[in-house]
């Protein structure tokens, strides 16, 4: 397991984090306790160090099972955890981003993780109502009371980052080190605004869905697109066939089959190959698994033992490249850069 910086920051975390959304049971899904126990053991015998969860998963037990598997070595561990999705149905101020919210949600966090701080705390989604200072200043104030060691911010649009990190840093205040965000071969559009955005500021990416819920694990086929079985839209979409069925497009097939024409010349799976392009990728972190099972989670940590050579990363980049439009594609076109340049070719531009 190789070791990162997070960001523009000291703290170290490994390149595969343990996504923990599936620890419990309470949903109906997921792994129970002996199960969850099993993965965490596996992970850390892997050298993996960083664990991600929040206080929505499973109705707060996957934070609860987490407490308990910590114990006796909660210091090797970077943890992580987030607030703004609701803690109770019909209570507007047990959700979104302000500062009861967020304070009411640290401390109940704090509890069930049987921890007195928290190594890494998300916001998990903008709620489009909070003033970003309220949000920056109350993260500074948690910094400064001791309760969490660094923020981070997931689900985000780029130019809202962009203006948190900027306010935080102009107040002195505590800023963005993290941004987590869906990132796969089918779903490449935190291209355009999030990873310059992040790469600009000095933010580690953490992706999730990687695997774009089982769309790219090898097991669909093209039969699925006329399935479109009614799922439960809150449940995860690796555990909930019909809906992983409903999202398959015929582009999505085409990536996922070249995905496993490149997991059997090389000799490794299709979830392998789709986690390994995602850790390669500029600015890219730590990688955030989502497995089910100790079987999905042990296929997916050899993800690490490997790199896809120049040619591999190029030829999965062309069967699922996008279109980045404007106004990336203008201000990189022929005739505007020529523009920009006085005429001639200047070397060291950055993007910055």
């Amino acid at each position: 397991m190789r070791y990162r910086l997070l960001g523009r920051s000291g703290l170290r975390v490994s390149e595969l984090c343990l996504g923990t959304m599936t620890f419990g049971d309470a949903w109906g899904w997921g792994a129970d306790k002996d199960a969850s126990r099993a993965q965490y053991e596996a992970y850390r015998e892997a050298g993996g160090n960083f664990i991600d969860t929040a206080n929505f998963y499973t109705g707060g037990q996957s934070e609860e099972i987490i407490g308990d598997l910590m114990q006796g070595h909660r210091e090797q561990i970077v943890l992580a955890t987030k607030f703004t999705l609701f803690q109770r149905q019909g209570d507007p101020n047990s959700a979104g981003n302000g500062r009861k919210s967020m304070m009411d949600a640290v401390h109940a966090s704090l509890k069930r993780l049987k921890t007195d701080y928290i190594d890494l705390y998300w916001v998990h989604a903008w709620d489009q109502m909070t003033p970003i200072d309220e949000l920056m200043r109350g993260f500074d104030d948690l910094v400064r009371q001791g309760k969490i060691l660094y923020a981070g911010v997931s689900d985000f649009p780029a130019w809202k980052v962009a203006q948190a990190n900027t306010l935080a840093e102009l107040r002195g205040w505590t800023r963005f080190v993290g941004l987590q965000v869906p990132y796969s071969l089918t779903r490449r559009d935190i291209e355009r605004e999030l990873v310059p955005a992040a790469n600009s500021l000095g933010l580690g990416i953490t992706p999730w869905g990687p695997l774009d819920g089982g769309a790219l694990t090898g097991k669909c086929s093209r039969k699925d697109l006329d399935d479109k079985t009614p799922a439960d839209p809150t449940k995860p979409a690796e555990n909930r066939s019909g809906m992983v069925k409903a999202g398959l497009t015929e582009r999505k097939l085409e990536i996922a089959d070249k995905v496993k024409e490149v997991a059997e010349r090389i000799g490794k799976t299709p979830p392998q190959v789709a986690l390994r392009w995602v850790m390669q990728q500029p600015g890219v972190t730590s990688t955030i698994l989502g497995a089910r099972t100790l079987k999905q989670l042990q296929d997916n940590l050899g993800a690490r033992e490997f790199e896809l050579d120049a040619s591999t990363l190029d030829e999965l980049h062309e069967a699922s490249k996008i279109d980045l439009g404007f106004p990336t594609d203008f201000l990189n076109g022929p005739n505007v850069t020529q523009f920009m340049g006085g005429g001639v070719h200047v070397e060291g531009a950055r993007g910055l």
